[in-house]
């Protein structure tokens, strides 16, 4: 009785944290001081790179400028990376456990509730690919004693973990988006001040103004696209990683558990 009350038992899961992004927000930030304090006003560093310049649109209110921005939600981005390659590390190393006895036997149905609890043991996050595909096969296989119930579950499940994985990314998604877009606007402030210095007043050209609106438009565009780039590599990088563990942790449960076990019918 109690092998049969512990094996019903749900399994726990933790929470993940949310520190990555506040580490990495703070390093962006620490990134703008320390290049503003090392990189003299007006140097051509410190315009390209931050737009820290008397003559900027943004000179009055500074460090808000369209490049600080665009360190930030590039900080952001790398951190939201982060915890998703965490995640995929974290699912290889369960592959790694041996959770179900691997071999040709036949596995008993009365064997799953010590590898539930071993599951259980782990502690393994919400979400967790393999935990959770093994845990809920092993509980729809213990009450119902059906493969084919077992089966339908196991099938419902893959579905909404892979949708699950989809929405993970789209946090990422849309700073890769956002980026080059804000990047844009940057451009769009430039040719507006470059258009100014234009038309300055008593019909004179102020070539100072028109040159500082070129160089926001030029050097925040550059800086988005690299940015974004780099998000972008990194991003297939890690999904195909997680997509990856994620086919495997399905093909371990399809060849170890779904396969292999008797229900007695």
């Amino acid at each position: 009785m109690t092998s049969a009350a512990s094996s019903t038992q749900t399994v726990p899961f933790a929470r993940s944290s949310a520190s990555p992004y506040l580490i990495a927000i703070g390093a962006a930030c620490l990134f703008i001081l320390i290049g503003s304090l090392v990189f003299p006003k007006e140097s051509d560093v410190a315009v390209f790179l931050f737009d820290y310049s008397a003559k900027s649109f943004f000179g009055r209110i500074y460090p808000i400028s369209v490049q600080n921005a665009l360190y930030i939600m590039f900080a952001f981005g790398l951190a939201d990376i982060w915890v998703r390659y965490k995640a995929a590390v974290r699912e290889q190393s369960y592959l790694d456990k041996e959770l179900l006895p691997e071999g040709d036997e036949v596995l008993n149905i009365n064997e799953l509730g010590p590898i539930r609890r071993k599951i259980a043991a782990l502690d393994a996050p919400e979400g967790a690919f393999l935990p959770q595909l093994l845990d809920e096969s092993i509980l729809q296989l213990t009450n119902s004693k059906s493969l084919e119930h077992a089966v339908s579950i196991f099938t419902s499940l893959l579905e909404l973990i892979t949708h699950r994985l989809d929405l993970a990314y789209q946090t990422i998604r849309y700073l890769v988006w956002i980026i080059p877009t804000t990047g844009f606007i940057g451009t769009v402030i430039g040719i507006a001040i470059s258009l100014e210095g234009l038309a300055g007043g008593a019909g004179k050209i102020d070539i100072d103004k028109v040159a500082a609106g070129l160089k926001v438009s030029f050097y925040t565009t550059i800086i988005a696209l690299i940015l974004s780039a780099i998000l972008v590599l990194l991003q297939n990088i890690v999904q195909r990683r997680e997509e990856t563990a994620l086919n495997r942790a399905a093909q371990y449960c399809l060849q170890n558990l779904i396969n292999r076990v008797y229900t007695g019918k």
